[in-house]
């Protein structure tokens, strides 16, 4: 365990203490919320990661670094930027995931790209966006979004030493 994650786990502790001095009831009715939106969450990050597991068990690393790997060049940025555009899945799922994949053999451009569009691009809800934002602004911001995610996987090429 590194220092970050006993510093972050120690303030989680202390204002813990310090809301249950504070207001116990509070601090009580709180933790139910946490502990329902945990269960409702549950069951997604559960499916998602055996569905990881069975991709990562299927395709060997050197699969993956075919498909969307560092060698798979831009090609691999607009398959995976295409999948995360497609996928709804919560940023505490894509995470855990993009690091899955890095480790099985996935580059950097291509994760920065399906992570950008998994988490800006809203292909799945875009009928919500047209009823609230209308038809023109919600394809604007989805299209915007989409380029971002060649932005940001250029960027981490470039500091990952992908591209040059």
């Amino acid at each position: 365990m590194n220092i970050d994650t006993i510093i972050f786990y120690a303030a989680a502790g202390i204002l813990t203490v310090i809301s249950l001095i504070k207001s116990r009831q509070k601090t009580k009715m709180a933790f139910k919320k946490a502990w329902r939106a945990f269960e409702n969450i549950l069951p997604q990050f559960i499916s998602i990661m055996i569905i990881v597991g069975v991709v990562l068990a299927l395709l060997n690393p050197a699969a993956i670094s075919r498909i969307i790997g560092a060698q798979s060049g831009w090609l691999g940025v607009l398959l995976a930027s295409v999948v995360g555009a497609v996928t709804l899945i919560p940023g505490f799922v894509a995470f855990p995931t993009a690091a899955l994949l890095l480790n099985g053999g996935a580059g950097y451009m291509q994760i920065g790209a399906f992570v950008s569009s998994l988490m800006m691009v809203g292909t799945v809800t875009l009928p919500v966006e047209f009823k609230y934002f209308g038809v023109k602004a919600s394809l604007l911001r989805n299209a915007l979004a989409f380029a971002f995610a060649f932005v940001a996987a250029f960027v981490l090429g470039a500091v990952m030493g992908e591209i040059w």
